[in-house]
């Protein structure tokens, strides 16, 4: 073979190696999948979704309250923080309340079911006597307690449906009375007819719907044949109609579906197509925080009911599918608690709380996009109101404490405490600092004894 010009060997030119074949590709593709499965698949999965995403969601949520209620706040003469501040002090009693139900055992979670059923009974029963109860937008829903201080009982009627009706379930259950449709309507749909019952006696349709969404999932949880499950339904979808029909208010409503333009009349959706506008002109990014212009008395309810619009032109697109990639992990986590447990009572009573946050979440998303009629509900977690965010944050904590009642998820938290355990002991006994530092002790006195200087 002929040498180089600089008399050198020969250059040995580098052989081409053939491109990866589709086979390598696919089991590429095959290991990230069975990695990113087993990953989202551990027994802590749920606990940490529950966990950081209701944390995330409440602290986004207290900064755009913040940014949200500055103008309306100072349109009232009062301090630009006066809502924050509200909120904030409820976020902190919430808190409380979702680090005491989070450690509580499920015996208690069913000690206090009818405790709170009867509680809330009395409240929503409180709100229709002359004097005690107090009016907002035109609903009597509310109970002062002073000062600027007020409590909405029904957002508890909430919890109490919740917590009563999956022990009712359970214990049915236990007995196999389910298999009989008296059993698995009474007195079920009956109490819950009563708080629907007491809700509109204030006009709140809004939270009598969640409501009977909550009834409907624990129905469905249990089993309750198609046939019974589409007459309840449609028993609750004609006195829907009888009722929406019946208030002017609500009619309006209906005709703003889809309205992109205000209009003249008696119905201008003013609410729906400036919620619209304020979704428009966030883009993609947004036009950053505190920057928004429908929060300077175009939108009413800003940091209320239409705090989800406020993010959308703030945060813009980016913002509000974070929020809602933060609502579906939720409500994932929700689901996978209900259909891992063996105890029916956490099955029912996780399927009724994943089923509570969803639906309220997804009614009032709907109403801001402009595809449900407005029905004056807030964004769990999010919208400013601590009558809202109490029992939701006790919710919440229920979820949690399901969670970590997981076999699985047991296991691996005591496992995980014994590591911790043994590395403290280890640190406090043996550790880096003492063992150094004997040992230079040991070398000093050892150089001493020798007779080195």
């Amino acid at each position: 073979m002929p040498g180089s010009r600089t008399g050198g060997p020969p250059v040995q030119r580098a052989v081409r190696r053939p491109s990866p074949s589709p086979a390598r590709d696919e089991n590429a593709v095959q290991r990230f999948y069975t990695r990113v499965y087993r990953a989202w698949d551990r027994p802590l999965t749920a606990y940490y979704l529950i966990l950081g995403g209701s944390l995330l969601i409440t602290v986004l949520g207290l900064v755009m309250v913040y940014s949200a209620s500055q103008i309306t706040a100072l349109q009232m003469s009062l301090p630009g923080s006066y809502f924050f501040r509200k909120q904030l002090l409820a976020a902190v009693i919430g808190t409380g309340l979702l680090l005491a139900a989070s450690r509580m055992p499920v015996k208690l979670h069913r000690a206090l079911a009818y405790p709170i059923l009867a509680g809330a009974v009395f409240l929503m029963a409180l709100v229709q006597v002359p004097g005690i109860g107090v009016a907002v937008n035109g609903n009597q829903n509310w109970i002062a307690l002073g000062g600027s201080f007020q409590i909405q009982p029904s957002e508890f009627g909430k919890l109490a449906l919740v917590l009563w009706g999956a022990d009712l379930i359970a214990r049915k259950q236990d007995k196999k009375l389910l298999t009989q449709w008296k059993h698995m309507l009474v007195p079920l749909v009956p109490v819950a007819f009563m708080l629907l019952g007491l809700i509109m006696l204030g006009g709140d349709m809004g939270t009598a719907i969640i409501l009977s969404a909550i009834l409907f999932g624990l129905l469905w949880l249990a089993g309750a044949p198609t046939r019974l499950f589409v007459g309840v339904l449609s028993f609750a979808g004609v006195i829907g109609v009888l009722l929406i029909k019946s208030s002017e208010n609500r009619m309006a409503r209906l005709q703003c579906l889809g309205a992109t333009e205000p209009q003249s009349g008696p119905v201008d959706c003013w609410q729906a197509v400036h919620g619209i506008y304020a979704l428009a002109s966030g883009g993609i990014f947004g036009s950053g925080l505190g920057a928004s212009v429908e929060k300077w008395g175009q939108l009413p309810e800003a940091h209320t009911d239409f705090i989800f619009a406020v993010t959308g032109e703030e945060l813009g697109l980016a913002g509000t599918l974070s929020v809602l990639a933060l609502f579906a992990a939720l409500g994932y986590a929700g689901i996978r608690v209900a259909g891992r447990t063996e105890d029916p009572f956490v099955r029912y009573a996780a399927g009724g709380v994943t089923t509570w946050i969803t639906a309220q979440a997804v009614i009032n998303i709907g109403a801001v996009l402009g595809l449900l009629p407005i029905a004056g509900v807030p964004l769990p977690l999010f919208s400013y109101g601590g009558s809202a965010l109490l029992p939701t944050m006790f919710a919440i904590g229920l979820l949690i404490a399901f969670a970590r009642d997981e076999p699985a998820a047991r296991a691996a938290l005591s496992a995980r405490q014994s590591r911790l355990g043994r590395k403290r002991a280890g640190g406090a006994g043996s550790g880096r600092g003492p063992r150094r530092w004997n040992t230079m002790r040991r070398r000093a006195s050892a150089a001493r004894s020798s007779g080195e200087r």
